[in-house]
């Protein structure tokens, strides 16, 4: 079979989890064709794929760690081309798939139901409402559209995909809100990582106790980086691996103590999570899926204003898998917060568990298997359930 999958590159949860199932795909014997776009397709192509430009579909902006949903929407609008949707139209009929997935990129999509092509979504977060709510009338507009128009997509493709565990254990739980007569097609896959804990060999020379900052280059979170180089300087015993990346302004962060390795760019961070104990990120699907899959406890700063990043935060902490914390926070707390994670055995324990429920679990098999399982269904006339293999 030949897929095509997009790419939303504004988070690089997205990204993982579609170098994941391509890896998956191509094991199997199919062809794969990647469209992404900025920092995501470099990670793509560092990853051993190569990728097709799509344009870039979505434009988030933020000022000091606060999501601006206004500037946000603006942005976007005025992004929207026909050049860029007619290039999407291209890539669709030059691959000439038999499956398109779209991870969170909706104009592929669009494209492939205009080409009469079978679509599958990788979604983590159906609620997009709620993004709009309390904002103003003109805000509200817009989100009712948005609501609109997501409905109908979720109702016209043929296959939907959430990349977590399985409830009650999921970590977007709280960002799902399908239409009633749309969850006969909802699946939960389990995580999709790149790299399994027993594939993983740790990081050399890493010191314990060590911590994992996993932030992500966006400038907006320059502060969440000064306040861990000040935690850090705080208890030397304690070692930290800061990861940026290319949007990030390195010479703002000031003095970098000893015990602080600065990383402006890892392709692969699954040995630094083999040898971490405790891992600080923000609120991405992403990051914390594949955190918890390797056993460790996390601090999230959730990015304020984004309910997507907030409500996982949120059900992280309630969960007893980790603390959330606000930009806001002082060093002094965001050490306390440290120090808890690394000795309270709670954490240590649920953590544990979901590590455990990970092991158990191959999203990226079972989401292939059901992909082939649909296509074969509707090619040979056949029922669906007289196809699902046996477990």
């Amino acid at each position: 079979m030949k897929f095509l999958i997009f790419v939303c590159g504004e988070g690089l949860g997205h990204t993982g989890r579609c170098i994941s199932l391509a890896n998956e795909l191509l094991a199997a014997g199919h062809s794969v064709c990647i469209g992404a776009y900025g920092y995501s397709g470099e990670l793509i192509e560092r990853s051993g794929h190569r990728t097709r430009q799509i344009p870039r579909e979505l434009n988030l902006t933020g000022n000091n760690g606060s999501l601006d949903l206004k500037s946000s929407i603006v942005g976007t609008a005025k992004s929207i081309s026909i050049t860029d949707m007619r290039s999407v139209l291209n890539l669709v009929e030059i691959t000439k798939p038999d499956f398109v997935i779209s991870d969170g990129y909706y104009l592929g999509i669009l494209a492939s139901m205009w080409r009469k092509v079978r679509t599958c979504m990788i979604v983590n977060q159906s609620n997009m409402q709620d993004f709009f709510r309390g904002k103003g009338f003109m805000i509200r507009f817009v989100g009712s559209f948005v609501r609109r128009f997501y409905t109908w997509i979720y109702k016209r493709t043929d296959l939907i995909f959430v990349p977590d565990f399985p409830l009650p254990f999921a970590i977007c739980a709280s960002n799902l809100a399908f239409p009633y007569e749309v969850w006969g097609k909802i699946e939960f896959s389990g995580p999709l990582l790149r790299k399994r804990f027993g594939e993983v060999t740790a990081k050399e020379g890493v010191k314990h106790p060590h911590v994992l900052c996993s932030i992500g280059g966006f400038g907006y979170r320059l502060q969440i980086f000064r306040t861990i180089t000040k935690a850090a300087k705080m208890d030397p015993s304690i070692s930290y691996t800061l990861i940026g990346g290319p949007d990030l302004d390195y010479d703002m962060l000031g003095e970098i103590p000893e015990n602080v390795n600065l990383c402006r760019f890892v392709a692969d961070p699954f040995p630094y999570y083999r040898s971490s104990d405790v891992v600080i990120c923000t609120g991405g699907h992403g990051t914390l899926t594949e955190s918890l899959s390797f056993g460790l406890p996390v601090i999230s700063f959730p990015d304020q204003l984004h309910n997507e990043q907030e409500n996982n935060a949120r059900r992280v902490e309630e969960n007893g898998y980790g603390i959330s914390l606000s930009y806001s926070v002082s060093p002094e707390e965001l050490l306390h917060a440290v120090h808890s994670l690394l000795h309270d055995e709670k954490f240590k324990s649920k953590a544990s568990k979901l590590k455990e429920h990970a092991q158990s679990l191959d999203g990226p098999g079972y989401i292939r298997k059901k992909l082939e399982t649909y296509y074969t269904m509707k090619t040979s006339g056949l029922s669906f359930s007289a196809l699902i293999p046996e477990t």
